[in-house]
């Protein structure tokens, strides 16, 4: 079977999220306008509409992009590949809610991706697979970290990933404090504690 019409070009699709990641870093989520980056691009409007139905479609698919190259390495130290993974979702987090050049406590982008998953039910789907994804490779670490005993056997390592993610995400999102090495070194100091075979 032949597939009907052209094959999608990667290389628009490149250029295209490239571009929308430098305006959407560089103004913030309100500054990013899919006019202006078809312009940029040198494509038409129903392209990028054709790829991406709405703005929210287009910034979720630029952040998936970004956080592309963030690796998940097992070192056979728990503690510091915990704290290496985390230092780049802070990361990421405070990228995207500086973007704009915002000042001070404000969720930012962050806030704003979260609310089109709550707008659009595909959003939604896309960005649950996405983290469930990235969550796959972290729950690998936590699970050989269990079988080489490194953690107590009883572990379940779910409930820990949920901790130690979650509350990067409650401090961007909610109380507006810094996330950096500092708090994630802390944070996940606390979360094995009790879940060290030794200490």
């Amino acid at each position: 079977m032949v597939p009907r019409g052209r094959p999608r070009d990667t290389q628009v699709d490149e250029r295209v999220l490239r571009i929308a990641a430098a305006l959407l870093l560089e103004r913030g989520y309100t500054g990013l306008s899919i006019d202006e980056v078809a312009e940029q691009a040198g494509v038409a409007k129903t392209t990028l509409y054709r790829r991406w139905p709405a703005k929210d479609h287009l910034a979720v698919a630029v952040v998936a992009r970004l956080q592309a190259d963030d690796e998940i390495t097992d070192t056979g130290d728990i503690r510091a590949d915990l704290v290496n993974y985390l230092e780049k979702i802070a990361a990421g987090l405070n990228r995207m809610r500086a973007a704009g050049h915002r000042e001070g406590p404000s969720a930012g982008t962050v806030g704003e991706l979260v609310a089109a998953a709550a707008r659009h039910e595909d959003i939604g789907r896309l960005t649950r697979k996405q983290y469930a994804e990235r969550n796959t490779l972290a729950l690998a670490l936590i699970e050989a970290a269990r079988v080489r005993g490194e953690l107590r056997a009883d572990l379940d390592a779910e409930p820990l990933f949920d901790q130690l993610a979650g509350a990067l995400y409650y401090r961007v999102m909610i109380t507006g404090a810094p996330v950096d090495r500092a708090y994630v070194e802390r944070l996940v100091s606390s979360a094995l504690e009790r879940n060290l075979t030794c200490p």
